[in-house]
């Protein structure tokens, strides 16, 4: 099980040394021996380590990772980019270009976004192999309710995107008022086209950061340059 760092593990520090985190280091230890889990371990706290807590504008909540083999890769809705892009990520790609024109790339690699501060967190961070939610209910929803508990503390602005029931659950801890909640539908096939395409999640997530001075977030995803 990998280890998390930098300030958030300083931000974090309370709930490595609760019982809950210790049965739940015990018990996906014990699943990464007997079983095929994903993501590998050492990308399990990619989230936290590709976008450290000071840097966060932006926090996409997801449920679990992708389950099927070699898609995930510790930030949600993101796969490694020789992966074909998954349905749900389609179509974010599609409201992306409908709201901001940005054209639909040929991988589903996120890891730029994750690098100007879009925190891309599943409230659940590890899952069997083909069993989606296998991993519902050991711990992770109470650590990642931890995570969200820091943010909504932090004074400063953040941007908050809801996709969907399950991540709009956490709507009620997140309170403060230099920070931006916006909910949709979840992009997923079955529900995309009931109020995820047309949010304009996107161009309203620049707008609100330009107007608290940050920087926007550049959310072209490129193709991968192939060579001749």
């Amino acid at each position: 099980m990998g280890q998390i760092s930098g300030d958030w593990q300083v931000a974090l520090k309370d709930e490595f040394h609760q019982p809950y985190y210790a049965k739940l280091y015990k018990t996906v230890m014990e699943e990464y021996r007997t079983k095929k889990i994903f993501p590998p371990p050492q990308d399990m706290f990619n989230a936290f380590e590709f976008t450290p807590l000071n840097d966060v504008k932006v926090v996409i909540l997801g449920q679990d990772p992708y389950h099927n083999d070699g898609q995930a890769n510790g930030l949600c809705f993101s796969v490694r980019e020789d992966v074909e892009i998954p349905p749900s990520l389609v179509n974010i790609y599609k409201e992306l270009h409908s709201d901001l024109g940005c054209y639909i790339p040929d991988n589903g690699c996120l890891e730029k976004w994750a690098k100007q501060g879009v925190l891309l967190l599943n409230t659940v961070l590890t899952v069997r192999a083909h069993q989606a939610n296998s991993h519902r209910g050991i711990g992770w929803e109470q650590f990642t309710d931890a995570v969200i508990r820091t943010l909504n503390d932090q004074d400063r602005p953040i941007v908050y995107l809801l996709w969907g029931r399950p991540a709009q659950t956490k709507k009620a801890m997140l309170y403060n008022p230099k920070q931006l909640v916006l909910t949709a539908a979840h992009p997923s096939p079955l529900s995309a086209s009931r109020g995820f395409f047309g949010c304009r999640h996107f161009s309203q997530t620049n707008e609100f950061l330009e107007k608290n001075g940050l920087a926007p977030i550049d959310w072209q995803i490129e193709n991968i340059a192939k060579e001749n």
